[in-house]
């Protein structure tokens, strides 16, 4: 077998291949006997049927299968004895062969690229700083009695944080239009969800009032039927509550799993699980600028064909996800819509993989169990997950990926500048990166 390499643009090559006659030959030959064994033609007895016969009615579709069969069996190990590793499926054109009744062809592909880490002491990693504060569980508390408010009947006028239940009519120069009226509408006064104008229109209403309120529709409004237009509302109010909070007493607390029922029961559950979100939350910004990091040092010319397959990757993913949630999509949206996101995947997928070579970085079985335990906490029977995630080698799998890519964090924030970045808990919660 003959190989050489032509390059391409970028990461292109062209792999040129020559198989000898006498390999193209002997392979056909071996495939022309296992047909003539077993072929079945019109005056012939089975495996009777002579060769001659055989090579003039199935000499051309031998032929074609035993270039195919070559081929596969040849491609990689003439790719590896090039030292090149494909990054995607290759292309394939036959072409005359230096030795006549030899075979010839061409693979094109991209190559995976060569990682050569680069120096990290210049990149700097600003590491967000945070604690669960008094403050920050009393603002959750009361969260929670506003998730449990109940709504009582009132007989004043409305006010901003009512609910108004409403009839209502809306009309564009005169005439009734198509999404604008509908009856016993609850409405949050000062919530922001209908067209300006409207909520502080009752302001001041009661029940039984009967108001018209004149607004005009945003340029830019939804329904473009009715955008940028003025219209008028006829309204009648059918009721006005005001909003009522649970107190936090024993029966409230219980409610939350706190067997005791007491304040400082409920004060360090909630506590507990926001140091639990928080911790989480802290790892995955500054996962995240590690990354961030680690890309800027490491400018790589990146495979197409690998982005691609990520983005396909990521499209079924979501498909997949929608269907387990019962949702259902009509859409079928291009790969290439998470075209962007695939390709940081594939940048960081190989300076990860170099740095935990490099590092020789293994998933022990403490980080191991660490790593699940921290994940378990939020379950009911922590204990449970652990063994799952121990015993099912898929599952376990997922985890070491995890750990490998926590200790290539660990690993950078020791190569570079960090730097500590004091958060409160909202300012945190609220980050996306």
């Amino acid at each position: 077998m003959q190989v050489s390499v032509e390059s391409g643009e970028g990461l292109e090559k062209r792999l040129l291949v020559d198989l000898p006659a006498d390999r193209v030959n002997a392979e056909m030959e071996k495939k022309l006997k296992n047909l003539a064994r077993n072929v079945r033609l019109d005056g012939f007895r089975p495996g009777k049927v002579p060769m001659r016969t055989i090579k003039q009615r199935f000499g051309a579709q031998v032929r074609s299968e035993t270039f195919g069969d070559l081929i596969q069996e040849t491609l990689y190990e003439a790719a590896s004895q090039q030292k090149l590793m494909p990054a995607g499926e290759p292309k394939i054109e036959l072409r005359e062969a230096v030795e006549e009744g030899g075979l010839g062809y061409t693979a094109t592909f991209e190559i995976v690229p060569e990682v050569t880490l680069a120096n990290l002491a210049e990149q700097s990693v600003t590491r967000p700083v945070a604690e669960v504060a008094e403050a920050d569980i009393d603002a959750m508390i009361d969260k929670l009695r506003k998730q449990r408010t109940e709504w009582i009947d009132v007989e004043r006028v409305a006010k901003d944080g009512d609910t108004v239940h409403l009839n209502f009519k809306g009309m564009i120069d005169g005439e009734i239009f198509e999404g604008g009226s509908a009856e016993n509408v609850p409405l949050v006064l000062g919530s922001g969800s209908m067209v300006e104008g409207f909520e502080s229109g009752l302001l001041g209403a009661k029940s039984g009032d009967e108001r018209e309120l004149e607004v005009t529709f945003p340029a830019d409004y939804r329904a473009k039927n009715v955008a940028a237009k003025d219209a008028t509302f006829e309204v009648k109010v059918l009721r006005v509550a005001e909003p009522q909070l649970p107190e936090v007493d024993e029966d409230f607390i219980k409610t939350f799993g706190v067997a005791e029922g007491t304040v400082e029961g409920l004060r360090a559950e909630i506590a507990k699980n926001m140091q639990h979100e928080l911790k989480q939350k802290l790892k995955s910004i500054t996962k995240e600028r590690v990354m961030d990091a680690l890309i800027a040092a490491n400018p790589l010319d990146l495979p197409k064909a690998m982005i691609d397959a990520e983005a396909e990757r990521m499209k079924q993913q979501m498909l997949q996800d929608m269907q387990q949630r019962g949702q259902r999509s009509s859409m079928d949206l291009p790969a290439s819509v998470f075209a962007e996101q695939a390709q940081r995947r594939v940048h960081l997928g190989l300076l990860v993989a170099e740095i935990i070579k490099e590092q020789q970085f293994s998933a022990g079985d403490e980080r191991l169990r660490e790593t699940i335990s921290e994940f378990a906490e939020s379950y009911e029977n922590p204990q449970e997950v652990v063994d799952y995630y121990m015993q099912d080698p898929n599952a376990r799998r997922s985890i070491e990926n995890v750990v490998l890519e926590d200790e290539v964090v660990d690993w950078v924030l020791g190569q570079v500048q960090v730097s500590d970045e004091s958060k409160s808990f909202d300012d945190l919660m609220e980050n996306t990166a």
